[in-house]
């Protein structure tokens, strides 16, 4: 492995790799506020080009501990996927419950040309993802966020929507205190006033926006019919999967809901509990100016958020543009390469020296 501050084409076989070091220098060398605000760029940009892509609901492995998934995509000239486990057991065992690694790859000639890690970069695209479809579908001039769960995400969460949607105020709630504590010493120098809440209900009152971001592994409800008013933006990020939602059903039947991908979607998301007919607008649409937002004052919005693959894409290719900038990378001797593709064996053989054998 090593240490480099300069990306050389020419050498095919030295992949570019992301350590979480490196990462975490990456995002303080840039600002967290400003990166989040920049891998948005992306994810529109990206979002706008959605039929070059291919797509897929990701393959998962679920088990009673969690779910391991894949995200693979491809704009046909460069291929990514994100590896990626939901374990909410996880925390009481001092285990993040989400962590992740990504690749992006050339499709002409299969090589990769990153190698990431995507715990952290995974948090960050996805609170560039909820600020980018707040752009879009929240209250205009929304000052008020209720984020119920304050785990992982939350910070992030917090800082996208300050940056981008221009947020002053976050009301904090999380079934354990100690969540809600770390987030209000997090965010002390965030420029947010953070507001600590004895419960969900409370949390919401007065929000324009409310974002859920929970990671039980069953059918909750966070959200109760009577909590939710005319003319919020609900965006739902909780770790989802088959069995998981955190929106009370009568909710969805008020909302206009927007998603990412259906097929993915009606898997994972909160609509698992409605009707595979019953109307949802693709965000991809909305930003192409095919389908219409919020239309309304009273319209309540509700992104029934995923992930999905494209996201990642875009978070990935916005790292990789960077690594020249900041130099937070290593080389990593990944991939066989042989002077003649043909003599794998010889190279094999070569590197023992010459007295192997004797």
């Amino acid at each position: 492995m090593q240490r480099s501050t300069n990306l050389n084409p020419s050498k095919l076989a030295m992949v570019p790799f992301v350590s979480v070091d490196d990462m975490m220098k990456i995002v303080n060398t840039i600002g967290a506020a400003k990166i989040i605000a920049e891998i948005a760029d992306y994810i529109e940009a990206d979002f706008l080009r959605w039929e070059k892509f291919d797509k897929t609901p990701r393959v998962a492995a679920h088990s009673k501990e969690g779910v391991i998934e894949l995200m693979p995509t491809s704009d046909g000239e460069t291929y990514g996927f994100k590896y990626v486990n939901g374990h909410p057991a996880n925390m009481a065992r001092g285990f993040q419950t989400v962590s992740a690694f990504g690749v992006l790859a050339r499709v002409d000639n299969g090589y990769p040309v990153l190698f990431s890690e995507m715990t952290i970069l995974t948090a960050l695209r996805t609170a560039a993802t909820s600020a980018v479809v707040a752009k879009h579908l929240a209250p205009k001039k929304s000052k008020t966020m209720a984020m119920i769960g304050n785990g992982a995400q939350c910070e992030f969460q917090a800082l996208a929507f300050k940056e981008i949607i221009g947020i002053e105020t976050v009301r904090l709630y999380d079934i354990d205190p100690t969540a809600t504590q770390k987030a209000v010493r997090n965010l002390a120098q965030s420029g947010l006033t953070v507001i600590a809440c004895a419960s969900a209900q409370d949390a919401v009152t007065g929000a324009d926006i409310i974002t859920t971001c929970t990671a039980d592994k069953q059918c909750a409800t966070i959200l109760t019919d009577n909590m939710i008013g005319a003319g919020v933006h609900i965006n739902a990020i909780g770790g989802d999967c088959p069995g998981k939602t955190e929106l009370h059903k009568d909710i969805l039947l008020r909302s206009d809901i927007f998603v990412e991908y259906p097929p993915q979607t009606r898997i994972e998301g909160e609509i698992q509990q409605l009707d595979e007919d019953h109307p949802v607008t693709k965000l991809w649409e909305v930003m192409a100016g095919r389908a219409a937002g919020r239309t309304s004052d009273r319209q309540i919005t509700l992104f029934d958020s995923v992930g999905f693959a494209t996201e990642d894409f875009s978070a990935l290719r916005y790292i990789h543009d960077q690594l020249e900038r900041t130099g937070h990378f290593v080389k990593l001797d990944l991939l066989a390469d042989p002077d003649d593709p043909r003599d794998l064996f010889g190279m094999v053989q070569r590197a023992a020296g010459p007295l192997a054998g004797s």
